[in-house]
């Protein structure tokens, strides 16, 4: 006699309903929606930047560290997310970030002293370390291999070049009729639908063999690049010379010498030193940190320039930014064509000189300056170069590595990018500041002064990397191995 089929219970029903995955698409807006909130916050805080520092009463060079303490713990944790999602599961991670970088978000929109909105913007940075890497190795491994992974992929990464660009925007329209502080809380309500959604849908995943975590690295890092970061600041201050400089400065050097000695007898380190003896990883990792601190700081400084010194207002701000926004969109969609036909060294080159006379140009601020002919011009060489230059710059540095290594070095490249923009935001406000203060005071006509040799001082750091990746970039064609 054949056997009847078990009878369906509730609790059976609900255990297949849980077995149940879920829709291609619903996983895509889940993940997407993640790394859309990180890269958001990377760039919305700009235009909300003069709000918060007459909000909480920051100083000039205090108003950096908003941008920095995130931008930092970004880049110093990055690598070790990636390993903790393939070690604890990719689907627990992506809730731990998410849930922390929502967390940090509340925090940071209620502060009422600066050092807590520092120390929220830390942990957010943290959060979203943690959160990144997992958005896109749920994808891979939620996609089969071929066109659908590709097309999920190729979403992933418009998704993130689109929270990077609208950013300016959503600040200033949260900024101009709600205020500075909803441009953190926008964050709460989405971050906690994304965590419902996440825990209710996502399958968890993880990779086969274990591994240990580089805890101590990544610690070692982010605590490195923060204090030379702080020693650069203070040297505005109190000089050079002076202990309030010299120590963080040293201090912070000898950490990241630490760093460099973890990352060598450790069994499974966080940037495997050997990587950086073949010459596309270790050259284009150096183009792209010093190519980082030229463009990372243009956003921060076109918003204070349109804010303290051409009495934009927030929404103004966020406006003024949309061409800048398409224009490093366009440039980041073009380069991967333009790579098949003029090879990855010449348009990485090209995209830098591109970005170069932008910065040539903008460094000519004046306090009467006008939208259409101060900003509009330069604006669009500067994003564009910047979006031509850093697809082939990692496509150089993966092209030597093997297989295995290619998510390693392409997650090398992008603290690269993240680490040179904290440095040179520190380098570039040290620099304006001091200009001002020689100029006279806070007024409008030496704030312009101010943050015109900034990008003055950041087009000479870019001519640095151009340089750099004259000589030292190998040549390769898209397609091709390394030559």
């Amino acid at each position: 006699m054949d056997r009847m089929p078990p009878i369906a219970t509730s609790s059976t029903l609900s255990a297949t309903a849980r077995r149940t995955p879920a829709p291609a698409w619903l996983v895509m807006l889940l993940v997407c929606a993640g790394q859309f909130l990180v890269v958001l916050d990377v760039s919305v805080v700009n235009v909300a930047l003069p709000a918060m520092r007459s909000g909480l009463h920051l100083s000039e060079l205090g108003l950096q560290w908003i941008v920095n303490a995130y931008v930092i713990t970004f880049a110093g944790f990055m690598l070790l997310g990636g390993r903790a999602a393939d070690l604890f599961g990719r689907k627990r991670i992506f809730v731990v970030g998410l849930a922390l970088f929502t967390v940090a978000s509340l925090a940071g929109g209620l502060a009422q002293q600066p050092w807590q909105l520092i120390a929220a913007r830390t942990v957010q940075g943290v959060g979203a370390a943690v959160l990144s890497p997992a958005t896109l190795t749920i994808l891979t491994t939620s996609f089969p291999t071929g066109p659908a992974r590709t097309r999920a992929i190729a979403t992933w990464t418009a998704v993130g070049a689109g929270g990077g660009a609208v950013g300016g925007l959503v600040g200033g329209v949260l900024t101009e009729f709600l205020s500075w502080r909803w441009v953190l809380l926008i964050n709460v309500p989405v971050g906690a639908l994304v965590l419902a959604g996440a825990a209710r849908w996502l399958s968890e995943s993880r990779q086969g063999a274990a591994r240990r975590l580089d805890v101590p690295g990544a610690l070692l890092v982010t605590g490195g690049l923060g204090l030379v970061a702080y020693g650069i600041v203070q040297t505005e201050t109190h000089g050079w010379l002076s202990a309030a400089a010299l120590l963080p400065l040293a201090a912070g050097l000898l950490v990241v010498a630490g760093f460099i000695a973890v990352e060598a007898r450790t069994r499974a380190p966080l940037m495997p030193l050997g990587l950086f003896r073949l010459r596309s990883v270790s050259s284009a990792n150096a183009a792209m940190v010093l190519a980082g601190a030229a463009m990372f700081s243009m956003w921060y400084f076109l918003s204070l320039y349109m804010q303290n010194v051409l009495s934009y207002t927030p929404l103004q701000a966020g406006l003024s930014f949309l061409p800048h926004s398409l224009c490093i969109v366009l440039g980041s969609k073009a380069a991967p064509r333009l790579m098949h036909r003029l090879g990855a060294k010449p348009l990485a080159v090209g995209g830098a000189v591109i970005s170069l006379a932008g910065m040539a140009w903008q460094s000519t601020l004046t306090a009467d300056g006008t939208y259409l002919g101060t900003l509009l011009g330069p604006g669009i060489l500067m994003a564009l170069g910047a979006g031509l230059t850093a697809t082939p710059v990692a496509a150089i540095a993966t092209s030597g590595a093997d297989p295995a290594d290619q998510g390693l070095v392409s997650g090398l490249i992008n603290t690269s990018r993240q680490m040179g923009g904290a440095l040179g935001l520190s380098v570039l406000s040290t620099v304006a500041a001091a200009r001002v203060a020689g100029g006279g005071g806070h007024g409008r006509v030496a704030l312009a002064a101010g943050y015109g040799t900034a990008f003055l001082v950041g087009a000479m750091v870019l001519v640095s990397s151009i340089v750099l990746m004259l000589v030292a970039l190998p040549r390769r064609r898209a397609g091709a191995g390394q030559g």
